[in-house]
């Protein structure tokens, strides 16, 4: 087969492994804690996963430097676990969706925070805050067969050596089983997704030059350099 211009493959490198994980779609759940619930402004905990997606290529495989993103003055950090996914999967049961499950990686889902409040207070979808060039870094994908099934566990990041957000994988809203089944219910689940699986309280700005370090406990870690835009 003959392509007008080479196909682009955004992938993630695989620990211990030579071989990488190529990625198809992500997707990402938005209040998933219930401390950053709170810290939102929401009076309530949400009733079902909030469900939102990221184009692929937003991924930037084991971050680095970062030019800081156009159009906003407000860009926060969001510390997350990720769950790559390795068989396809459509109405998974949750008993049966760890199996569903290759690996899981640490992740910074950025926001422009100041598009997002626009958008939620005209009532409009959020992708332009959401689903931006390079707004979702992710690390080095550890194998489930490795690391297992963490269902807690620390997950932190600091800025410039300061600790912001300070969490456990324990306090999620809806764990992963749970996330899976709800997503797949939806969309057809395939191996190559990527799942996004919500942040703790603690999400705050960055500008150019801040260094964000982020961490979950038996997964990995994740740096990333602000450059100028």
């Amino acid at each position: 087969m003959a392509y007008l211009f080479a196909p682009f493959v955004t992938s993630l490198p695989i620990a211990g492994s030579a071989l990488r994980f190529p990625l198809r779609r992500v997707w990402c759940i938005g209040r998933n804690y219930a401390d950053h619930v709170k810290e939102m402004g929401q009076a309530a905990l949400p009733q079902a996963p909030v469900i939102f997606g990221k184009p692929a290529d937003a991924v930037v495989a084991e971050g680095g430097a970062i030019p800081f993103p156009c159009a906003t003055v407000d860009l926060h950090h969001e510390v997350e676990l990720v769950v790559a996914i390795g068989q396809d999967g459509f109405r998974i049961a949750p008993e049966a969706a760890l199996q569903h499950v290759y690996g899981y990686a640490v992740g910074i889902d950025f926001t422009r925070r100041d598009l997002q409040q626009a958008a939620k207070a005209r009532g409009e979808p959020w992708e332009t805050a959401k689903s931006f060039d390079r707004s979702a870094p992710v690390g080095v994908i550890q194998p489930a067969s490795a690391c297992g099934h963490p269902a807690s566990g620390a997950i932190h990041l600091s800025v410039n050596g300061k600790l912001r957000q300070q969490g456990d994988l324990a306090q999620m809203i809806w764990r992963v089983p749970a996330l899976i089944a709800q997503v797949s219910r939806l969309f057809e689940l395939h191996a190559g997704d990527l799942l996004f699986t919500g942040t703790p309280a603690g999400v705050g700005a960055v500008v150019a030059g801040d260094r964000l370090e982020a961490e979950i406990e038996g997964v990995g870690t994740l740096a990333v350099t602000l450059t100028a835009p």
